[in-house]
């Protein structure tokens, strides 16, 4: 391939509609599903008074202690909240991760049809599709687009850890995540006692993303997509990660195969 071939280009037009996409659905996530956790202190207090309201008729002034009714009252209170604020926060998650699956899809295609405008044997588009987004950055370092010096790769890279924590639970994930964004990990009585705040405590089931954190994974996800050069050229100094370079020759083995089959 001679120097100076367009390996990788964006259309503009499809950087563009990449872009609308994404807006439109956290837009519309936030619309209908998670403006409904706006005020949930104030569906708390009513599922009390509803509480209240439902037992009336079963208070008994002369058998029953008018304290140990309303304390009953504020543990449904309670327990609403508490439950409400894990199905918020498992939403929030789920969104969370419908825009990085979805972003990382968008991804992987756009370069696996780039490189079959010139190499066409499925071995290294396989790789692409399933090697991890670290090897994947490695391959936009070497092709001359550093993008782990830019200022969204650190969101993307706590969005890709979060989201795997939120699916696998405990594992590496987990491990990387207290190291690099343990601001992603918390617990609700860390401001009671700070044993609650020690990373070794905190585990899958204290995952948590709040609305500027998710706000800046969207905005990651837009940077990257404006950042992606027109086109990305071929080059003397390209040095490709070790997998893609093993994954290219598979090809031209498989292909020498069968060509070599083929003959008479």
């Amino acid at each position: 391939m001679k120097e100076g071939y367009s390996l990788f280009q964006m259309w503009e037009p499809f950087r563009q509609s990449l872009i609308a996409g994404h807006h439109f659905y956290v837009n519309q996530a936030k619309i209908r599903l998670l403006s409904q956790f706006d005020d949930i202190e104030a569906e708390a207090d009513k599922a009390s008074d509803e509480w209240l309201e439902k037992n009336s008729l079963c208070f008994d002034p002369d058998r029953h202690d008018e304290g140990d009714f309303y304390e009953s009252a504020s543990a449904a209170d309670i327990e609403f909240y508490q439950l409400l604020s894990e199905m918020r926060d498992r939403t929030y998650l789920s969104v969370a991760a419908g825009m990085y699956h979805e972003w990382d899809k968008h991804f992987r295609k756009w370069l696996t049809d780039e490189i079959r405008h010139w190499h066409t044997e499925e071995i290294v588009a396989k790789k692409v599709w399933t090697v991890d987004f670290g090897k994947l950055a490695d391959l936009l370092e070497g092709l001359g687009w550093q993008v782990r010096s830019q200022d969204y790769f650190p969101k993307l890279d706590a969005c890709r850890l979060v989201v795997n924590v939120y699916k696998h639970g405990k594992g590496n994930s987990l491990n990387d995540l207290k190291k690099s964004y343990p601001e992603h990990l918390s617990h609700p009585f860390n401001h009671i006692d700070d044993a609650f705040s020690d990373l070794d405590y905190l585990d899958h089931t204290h995952l948590s993303v709040s609305d500027d954190q998710l706000q800046a994974f969207s905005d990651a996800i837009v940077a990257f997509w404006k950042d992606v050069p027109e086109n990305i050229l071929n080059h003397e100094d390209i040095e490709v990660p070790s997998w893609f370079e093993r994954a290219m020759s598979d090809d031209q083995k498989a292909v020498s195969r069968q060509q070599g089959g083929s003959n008479p």
